[in-house]
């Protein structure tokens, strides 16, 4: 019992030493700093490009696949890849809920999970239909990266206290980093060698790099050896504070991912090329590397409120004022960074909303709480994917209107926009009530 109340406190770097299972007292590693942390955060650098990297250049596939045999004229291609990310983060508070039940599972959650996902891609170069490729690439490697993924947060919050949100910043930057160069490769090996040949190799090139990783992806505590489940609650999720923060989130989520799917085919309605339309997608996923870091660091000094508003403001005044008004492929680019910057980042203000929660609730765990704010964003992109069909089908407002919001994009931009704007007052309306209440 004293490791698990140990465990559930913050430890410094000057934390005293722990007993081992025979008995002997060693020296916990430090927080925050030291080789041991650092190195644990550059492999869960590496498995956010690798795991999430992928995920993110799925528009790649569903091109090739829409256009290439055997899968030509298939219908509901994009399942495939909503159904490798929603399944990715809806599932990811059972994975959770799992690894704090039985903690002695947590060091073989990754190697298992990375397992499961090189299976599924190899599986799915042998796909004939694009059912098979929703259950291989879809649903099983979203299952798998899930599974692989889940203990790089929990033990990011035994490894960093005090820059917790700076070590996740620059987690979450690798799938920015990858954004850049895997579609890139990507695009080249389907060209060059078709989808068969593409999976499996990266599938071997998941398996290799990945091995090497799973030394560093260790725990800081001692992890408990008891067979018994250990008692968790979920009394949070009736939390006030949570739910206008999961509100804020789901919102937020239904109109992010637009973007990222849509500005190539509004370049080429510019006059872009394949290379600069693609280019759009590039400079959106660099910003945000730059922009998870610093919001991570800014979530260590201010609170969460500030950290919210400060991307969903800036999120919203980029596409209302630079999307909305873009009609050359320079202004599009200038959007591109800044939404990347405040959009990009987004998530990386998770760390204050669990640290603000778990304050409240000390009996929270921080991993289960992120678990459900993937379950959040996991709604969002679900839901994203035939909404953003659904508004630019006729390509409404053509010619009507002025700048972007006359070029069949209107209703897209304007959607994405509102979104960011009510997950802002959705953040605002407590502390306007609170003071209201009090100064009125």
């Amino acid at each position: 019992m004293e490791t698990e109340r140990r465990e559930m406190r913050s430890h410094r770097p000057g934390d005293n030493p722990l007993a081992d299972d025979a008995g002997q007292t060693r020296q916990l590693p430090p927080a925050d700093g030291g080789k041991d942390a650092w190195l644990f955060l550059a492999a869960c650098f590496i498995i956010e490009a690798l795991v999430w990297g992928f995920t993110f250049s799925f528009g790649i596939f569903q091109d090739y696949y829409s256009t290439h045999e055997p899968f030509k004229g298939s219908g509901n291609t994009a399942i495939i890849g909503t159904c490798a990310m929603g399944v990715s983060y809806i599932s990811a508070p059972l994975a959770f809920a799992l690894l704090t039940a039985i903690p002695r599972l947590r060091r073989w959650a990754t190697p298992v999970g990375f397992v499961i996902m090189c299976l599924s891609l190899s599986l799915s170069s042998f796909s004939t239909s694009i059912t098979q490729l929703i259950f291989s690439q879809g649903i099983a490697y979203g299952i798998g990266a899930n599974i692989g993924y889940a203990p790089t947060i929990i033990f990011m919050n035994e490894w960093f206290i005090k820059r917790k949100g700076l070590a996740f910043g620059t987690m979450w930057a690798g799938t920015g980093l990858s954004g850049v160069i895997l579609p890139i490769v990507l695009q080249w090996l389907l060209n060059s060698y078709g989808f068969k040949t593409t999976l499996r190799i990266y599938a071997i090139v998941l398996g290799l790099l990945s091995t090497p990783l799973l030394y560093f992806v260790k725990p800081r505590l001692p992890v408990a050896q008891s067979s018994r489940f250990r008692p968790f609650n979920l009394r949070f999720l009736k939390n006030p504070t949570f739910l206008v923060y999961q509100t804020c989130n789901v919102i937020q989520a239904l109109g992010f991912f637009l973007p990222s799917i849509y500005l190539p085919s509004y370049a080429r309605s510019l006059g872009a090329n394949n290379l600069t339309s693609s280019l759009t997608v590039t400079l959106i996923n660099l910003a945000s590397v730059f922009g998870c870091i610093i919001m991570g660091h800014t979530t260590d000094r201010y609170n969460t409120t500030t950290c919210f508003l400060i991307s969903l403001v800036g999120s919203a005044l980029s596409v209302f004022l630079i999307w909305g008004f873009s009609m050359t492929l320079a202004q599009l680019y200038v959007f591109c960074i800044t939404y990347g910057i405040f959009a990009g980042s987004f998530t990386s203000s998770w760390p204050a909303v669990a640290n603000a929660i778990h304050a409240q609730d000390p009996l929270a765990e921080i991993s289960i709480i992120f678990g459900f704010l993937g379950t959040g964003r996991g709604i969002g992109n679900v839901v994203s994917g035939p909404l953003g069909e659904a508004l630019v089908k006729g390509y409404p407002w053509m010619n009507s209107l002025k700048g972007g919001y006359g070029t069949g994009y209107g209703t897209l931009i304007v959607f994405t926009g509102v979104t960011a704007t009510l997950s802002a007052l959705s953040i605002m309306a407590p502390p306007i009530k609170r003071f209201l209440s009090t100064y009125l």
